[in-house]
Order: C-alpha cells, then sequence, then structure tokens
C-alpha cells in the first residue's frame, strides 16, 4: 500500500522578511503575504485527500496548518519532532552579524558539502540531529498507522533535511513550498516538489 506524504515550509513571517535568525526561540505569527501563500498549500493539497496534517508546534507551522485545513478537512496533530531546528547562540540574531562574529561556523553550516557533520552553534542543534528526528516520525507514520495520504506542515529545514536523505542537496526552500514523497514498503520514493496555484 503507497503512502503519500506532502511535506510542505510553513509561510512567510517576520523573520523571514527582516534577515532574522529564528529557530526556536522566536515563535513568530505569519505575515499577509504568508496566509496567502499557506491558502496557495491549501489549494493544491485539496484534491490529494489528505486524512491528516502533522505540524511543528511552532506558531507558523501550525497557522499555516491551520489554513491548509480548511480546504482538506483533514484534523492536526502536533508533532515535536518536527519542530524548527535549534540554532543556540545565534538565534534572534540577523544573518549578516552571524556571518561576521561566527564566521567560520557559519560558512561551513550554509556549505551543502557539510550538510552530514556534525556541526552546531553552542546550545543547538546539528542537521544531522533535526535529520534523525524528522525521518524517526516520518518512518513511524509510514510503517506504524493506517494513513495512506499525509500533510506535513514544517520548517525549511524539515524539507531540505528529507530531500538530503534523498541524496538532493537544497540548502533554500522558500515559504510554501511542497514536496511530494511515497512510502512504498520498504522503500521510499521521492517524486519531486509541488508548484502550488495562485490564488487571493
Amino acid at each position: 500500500m503507497d503512502k503519500h506524504f506532502y511535506i510542505f515550509r510553513h509561510g512567510e513571517c517576520p523573520f523571514n522578511v527582516t534577515g532574522h535568525i529564528q529557530g526556536q526561540k522566536f515563535n513568530g505569527a505569519l505575515t499577509q503575504n504568508g496566509i496567502r501563500q499557506a491558502r496557495r498549500i491549501g489549494e493544491c493539497l485539496r484534491d490529494k485527500n489528505i486524512e491528516i496534517i502533522l505540524s511543528s508546534p511552532m506558531r507558523r507551522a501550525l497557522q499555516t496548518a491551520q489554513i491548509v485545513r480548511d480546504y482538506t478537512g483533514a484534523p492536526i496533530l502536533l508533532d515535536h519532532r518536527f519542530i524548527e531546528v535549534n540554532m543556540g547562540i545565534v538565534e534572534g540574531m540577523h544573518i549578516s552579524v552571524a556571518e561576521k562574529r561566527y564566521a567560520d561556523i557559519y560558512a561551513l553550516w550554509r556549505n551543502p558539502d557539510f550538510q552530514k557533520n556534525n556541526i552546531r552553534f553552542k546550545g543547538g542543534e546539528s542537521k544531522e540531529d533535526v535529520r534523525k528526528r524528522i525521518f524517526a516520525a516520518l518512518s513511524y507514520y509510514a510503517r506504524e498507522t493506517a494513513y495512506q495520504n499525509l500533510a506535513v506542515s514544517g520548517h525549511g529545514i524539515t524539507l531540505s533535511q528529507t530531500l538530503l536523505q534523498f541524496g538532493i542537496r537544497v540548502t533554500d526552500i522558500k515559504n510554501g513550498a511542497i514536496v511530494h514523497m511515497a512510502y512504498i514498503h520498504p522503500q521510499w520514493k521521492y517524486h519531486g516538489f509541488i508548484t502550488a496555484p495562485e490564488t487571493n
């Protein structure tokens, strides 16, 4: 039995506009543009027979999930394993400041060639940490539940680390982007990005 997962990044929020590093500490709501992006996700998933929306508990992801729910009618289940990466000491810092103050580690953090290394900011998680918890969650829902069509409301790193598991390196994931993947026991299959239609 094929199980389809539609994993999307939340809509735009204020720190996405200002260029500050958000992480887990800053829990902003969606901007008006972010709400429009969430509606486009909803339109895109309306006919996918979504049975459950799994969501990061962060406000920006949950708000996006709630808007998508209006289109799909699917209930929302919070799962902490999909939460944003803990960026430690650089949370709340403008990217330009982090690039200067922590130049070496920031460069490695952004470098696709080092995505599988145990690089982290003080007090934070590595991308490997994030990848492990995301795939622990995805594997659980694929193997231990009866859902066939699932949506996941997460963060840019949710998508980038999911893609990295398939050997696809994407460092910048746009707000509102959707990735479609399927689990066909015992393997995962990557179907690609879905383009959400424009809507008001």
